[in-house]
Formats: C-alpha cells, structure tokens, sequence
C-alpha cells in the first residue's frame, strides 16, 4: 500500500510541475478529442517519427491517466498517428484525413518540406499545429493556427557558424545540403554566421535527401583542404557521409542541424562518427533537470531505447495543448488559441513562450558532440 501511495504522489507531483490540474474526488461525462500526429513512421527517418509517436503518447497517457476536465467534462485523448514518409504530397493528403477528423490539434510534422505546405491547410481549417520543423518559413506567414516548438534553422545554423569560429577555431569550411527545405535552410543560416566569424566558404555541394554515395563530392571538396564540412539534411545520409570521409582519408570536422543529432546518427556511420561531429539541439540537457532525468527513464522504461532528438518535445507539445484547453475551458482551437499563443509553461525539453510569430521566445540550444555511439553535450566554453 504505502508503494502504491509514493507512486500516485510521484505522479501527482509531476503533474503538477507541468502546470497541469488532475480530477480528484469526483465524476464527470467523458469527452472524446482526437488529436493529430504526422511524421515520418517509415522510410529512412522512421526511427524520428517513431520517437515523436512515443513522446505524444507518454504525454497522451498521463492526461488520460489524470484526466483533465475542461469545460465541464472528462478529456479522454485519441491519437491519429499517421505517416508522412517525410513527403510533402503525402503530407498533404495526411492533413486532410486531419481535417476531415476533425482534429483538435496536430503535433508535427518534423520535415520542414511538410510543414511548409500543411501549415496552410490546417490554418485555413482551424487547427492548432505544434511542430518541430525548423525552417523560418514555417511560421513566416504569421499563420495564427500555427506554432513552432524547436528551435528554427536561424537559431541552429547561426549557433554552429559561431561555434566553428569560435570554439574550434576553423578558417575554412565547405558546405553541402540536400536540397530539401530543412537542409537547405539550416545550411544557408551556417554559412552566414560563419562568414560573419570570419570563416571562408571554400565548396557548396548539393546532394538529396535520398543519396547513398557521396565519394564525387567528398572527393572535390578534399582538394580544397577545407578545415570541416557542414552538412544541411538528415542523418539518414549524414551517418553514411561521415564514415565515407573516413573512407577516403578526409580529415576535419563535420557540423551539421539537429537533425544529425541523435543515436542513429552513430548507428549508420559507426565509429566514424566520433568527438570530430558536432550538432546542436534545441532546449536543455534532458539529463541535467529532474523532469527530464524521469522523461528519460519512463521513456526508455516503456520503449526500451533511448529519446532521440524530440520525443521530448512532442511530450511537453500535447501538454501546453492541453493546458490551454483548460485556460480557455474548451478544446476547441478557436477557443484555445488565443490562451496557447499566451501560455507561459515549463515542460520537459524548455520553457513555452510564444513571440508574435509563434515561435519560441527563448529557445536555448545545446551542441552535442559523439561518444560510444551517444550524442554528448559539450561543456560551456569547450
């Protein structure tokens, strides 16, 4: 008995430093919302999809589990996972299957080649999105349904073109990106602020988000001597890049977004993909706070692998939903809204505040080096 009543406080506790209110001591009628979840869930980047799947549902299952009442009523959580394959048709089609649900929300979708075209579909329907996608187009358009909850490619690629001057001291880069939305706009905000730092952009390579073989590029981009490369794309390709400049001797850093940023990143290009990588990502060590030393350890508990890159985020994105929901005393997102875009909440991957444009207000970034296969962080000054 007295193991039952630390683990209920356990959890009421959690709950509680979420912001978020549990029903206790009494019944309410239930009510349905359904809530959308697009991403890549097969293809090359499923193990990204897969982990944003898994955060939503931790949070999903906690809300349930608490059972918020909003407007009167029990809020039971439906999820509506669905697969982009990182596909902008395909995301299209998957917005409207949104639509036509009548969803409540949408958490995602993680490419920015995606995010760009449903974001106005799901505006002109009404629905809230909570995505990760990087590029500042996502949330240029000023879309009021739509809200970023990562950091975006100007805030990522300006940290590693400061980082690559001032903490590794490089002199000359060459940079490739795989002419996606997310690559190219990641890479675009890397060369500004490394010519800003004083670094020379000695090579621009281009590549897709599809490619297997980069030894022609590689192989040019070698004759220019460069001290690193920034790679803008996906660690689907950036694994297999780093291991092929092992493979032919080229020497030097290799820097890229977020989205080489994570424990399959190690997988594909194995022991290539050492202390000479950096990547940054948005929000603190999850490691280095209370709440997110337990994310960690439920999520590995329940999935058996570690959180990647923004599991997290998908979490604390359903959780501000829902705290919102209860503020405006209604899940509907022209209700809510309103009380999203002015929510002030401390989650597990940052704190949620949103600017005028929907993004963050205050979105600290880490850079991460690899060891044994694991993103690490690197110490402050390093």
């Amino acid at each position: 008995m007295m193991a039952n009543i630390r683990h209920f406080r356990t959890k009421f506790v959690f709950a509680a430093g979420l912001g978020l209110t549990p029903l206790l001591g009494f019944a309410a009628e239930e009510m349905a919302v359904k809530i959308g979840l697009t991403g890549p869930l097969t293809g090359p980047q499923a193990a990204i999809g897969k982990d944003h799947e898994n955060g939503l549902r931790m949070a999903m299952d906690r809300l349930n589990a608490q059972g918020i009442v909003v407007a009167g009523k029990k809020v039971r959580f439906e999820l509506m996972s669905e697969d982009d394959a990182a596909d902008p048709r395909t995301g299209m089609t998957v917005a409207q299957r949104f639509v036509d649900a009548n969803v409540k929300a949408v958490l995602g979708p993680y490419n920015s080649g995606v995010a760009i075209p449903i974001s106005t579909l799901l505006n002109d329907a009404g629905i809230v999105m909570a995505t990760v996608a990087s590029n500042p187009k996502v949330t240029q358009n000023g879309y009021p349904y739509v809200f970023r909850i990562g950091a975006s490619d100007t805030q990522l690629g300006t940290k590693m073109g400061t980082f690559a001057a001032k903490n590794l001291k490089a002199k000359s880069f060459a940079v490739i990106d795989d002419r996606t939305a997310y690559g190219q706009g990641v890479a675009d905000e890397f060369i500004k602020a490394a010519k800003a730092n004083g670094i020379q952009i000695v090579a621009r390579e281009f590549t897709t988000d599809k490619s297997t073989d980069f030894a022609a590029i590689l192989t040019s981009i070698k004759a220019a001597k460069p001290d690193g490369i920034f790679y803008g794309g996906y660690y689907s390709q950036g694994g297999p890049m780093r291991r092929q400049m092992k493979q032919l001797g080229l020497k030097g850093y290799l820097l890229g977004g977020d989205a080489i940023c994570n424990e399959e990143m190690a997988k594909l290009g194995r022991d290539a993909v050492d202390s000479g990588v950096y990547c940054p990502q948005g929000g603190p060590v999850l490691e280095q706070t209370s709440d997110g030393k337990q994310f960690t350890a439920e999520y590995k508990k329940r999935f058996k692998v570690e959180p990647l890159t923004y599991g997290a985020s998908m979490y604390d994105g359903l959780n501000v939903i829902a705290k919102a929901m209860q503020k405006a005393n209604s899940v509907e997102p022209k209700q809510y809204r309103a009380a999203l875009a002015a929510i002030s909440q401390q989650g597990v991957a940052g704190t949620y505040q949103f600017d005028d444009k929907r993004d963050l207000k205050n979105s600290p970034i880490t850079v991460y080096s690899f060891k044994n296969g694991q993103p690490v962080p690197v110490p402050e000054g390093k």
